[in-house]
C-alpha cells in the first residue's frame, strides 16, 4: 500500500530543479577583461588580485620590520641618533628625536604614491578600489630593481622559459618569507609586551629562556640520580 502511494506521489509531484552554484570557472580572458568575474559566491577575481597585492606589500614591510627590530636592539650606539636610542624595540619609538617621524611619513607617502600610480586603476565608477588589468600590472611588480638582480637572472638563463621559472621561484620565495616575517614581527612585539617583569630585548629573552631550560633539565637529572642512588 505504501509502495503504491509512493509511486503515485512520485509521478504527480513536481521535480525539483537542480540549484546551480554561483561558483564559476574563470578563464584567463575573462580574468583580464576587467569584468567582475566570480571566483566563488563572495569573491571576484579583482578581490583575489587585491588580496595578493596586500599580502605582498605587508610581507615586504614585515621583512624590513623584522630585520629593523633585531638590528635596532643590538646597535644601540648607532651614530645616526647620537646613541640616545636604547632598550627593547617597543620602547625606542618614544626615544627618537624630533624630525624623524616627519621625514619617515614623507618617505612612506612617496613610496605609496608611486605604488598606487603603478598598480591601481583610476578610482572612478566600477574601477574604484581596483588594481589595473593584468595586461597593465602584475601584483607586486613595481619595476624597482636597483641592484639589477632580474637582469642577472635573465643573463644566466638559457631560454625565456628558464628565466620565467627563475622569476616564479623568486616570487614564491618572497611570498613565503613575507608570510613568515609577518608572523615573526607579530611574535616579537607580543613577546616584549607580554613580559611580566617589563619589556626585554628579543635576544635577552631568548638566552634567559635557554638558561632556565638548561637549569631545569640539570635539576631534573640530579633528582633522578639521587632517586636511583637511594633505590640502589
Amino acid at each position: 500500500m505504501f509502495a503504491v502511494a509512493n509511486n503515485v506521489l512520485s509521478a504527480v509531484a513536481p521535480r525539483a530543479t537542480p540549484v546551480q552554484s554561483r561558483k564559476t570557472v574563470v578563464t584567463r580572458a575573462e580574468a583580464t577583461s576587467g569584468k567582475e568575474c566570480l571566483v566563488n559566491e563572495f569573491t571576484t577575481v579583482g578581490d583575489v588580485r587585491r588580496y595578493r597585492e596586500a599580502e605582498l606589500t605587508h610581507g615586504r614591510v614585515a621583512m624590513l620590520a623584522s630585520v629593523g627590530f633585531i638590528v635596532g636592539e643590538n646597535i644601540e650606539d648607532f651614530p645616526l641618533f647620537g646613541g640616545v636610542v636604547s632598550g627593547p624595540a617597543i620602547t625606542q619609538f618614544q626615544q627618537l628625536p624630533r624630525g624623524f617621524w616627519e621625514v619617515l611619513v614623507l618617505v612612506i607617502g612617496i613610496a605609496e604614491a608611486y605604488r598606487v600610480a603603478v598598480g591601481w586603476a583610476t578610482p572612478t565608477g566600477a574601477g574604484f578600489n581596483q588594481l589595473k588589468s593584468e595586461e597593465e600590472y602584475n601584483m607586486g611588480e613595481l619595476d624597482f630593481d636597483p641592484l639589477g638582480y632580474l637582469q642577472q637572472q635573465k643573463a644566466q638563463s638559457a631560454s625565456p622559459e628558464e628565466f620565467a621559472e627563475r622569476v616564479l621561484a623568486l616570487k614564491n620565495k618572497e611570498l613565503n618569507n613575507g608570510r613568515l616575517a609577518m608572523i615573526a614581527i607579530a611574535g616579537f612585539v607580543a613577546q616584549e609586551f607580554a613580559e611580566p617583569e617589563g619589556a626585554k630585548e628579543i635576544f635577552e629573552h631568548l638566552f634567559q629562556t635557554i638558561e632556565k631550560d638548561i637549569v631545569y633539565e640539570v635539576e631534573k637529572v640530579e633528582e633522578a640520580v639521587v632517586a636511583l642512588e637511594r633505590a640502589g
